[in-house]
């Protein structure tokens, strides 16, 4: 699990890597534009029951932190869909599905064409 540490708070926020990673490109660009939106999450199962909302601002000091030491491949349409929601009134949530990422086939390279060399 992936972890991201905001303000002075010593205890971590635990998320996936995988949606941390799709969070931090979200918040990196609204933060990056001076813009303030929540980040919403229900509570992991090691702590009491219920669900957090941090009011998320450039001012206030955030690290992410990945137990991977490979970046994960990045899903365009959550990208989006996440981006949507830090923009719309609710905020960003953390409790959305993810789909693992597909393999996605390198293109079949063209043969090489021999030509024939007149004599």
């Amino acid at each position: 699990m992936a972890k991201l540490y905001y303000g002075t708070t010593t205890a971590p926020i635990s998320i996936d890597d995988r949606l941390l990673a799709h969070v931090k490109v979200v918040v990196a660009t609204k933060l990056r534009r001076g813009e303030s939106f929540t980040l919403s999450w229900v509570h992991g199962a090691d702590e009491p029951v219920g669900r957090s909302t941090i009011w998320l601002q450039p001012s206030i000091p955030l690290r992410f932190v990945f137990d991977s030491e490979q970046p994960e491949t990045l899903d365009q349409n959550l990208l989006k869909r996440m981006a949507n929601d830090a923009n719309s009134s609710r905020g960003l949530s953390l409790d959305i599905e993810i789909d693992e990422p597909v393999a996605v086939a390198s293109p079949a390279r063209p043969k090489a064409r021999t030509l024939a060399r007149a004599a």
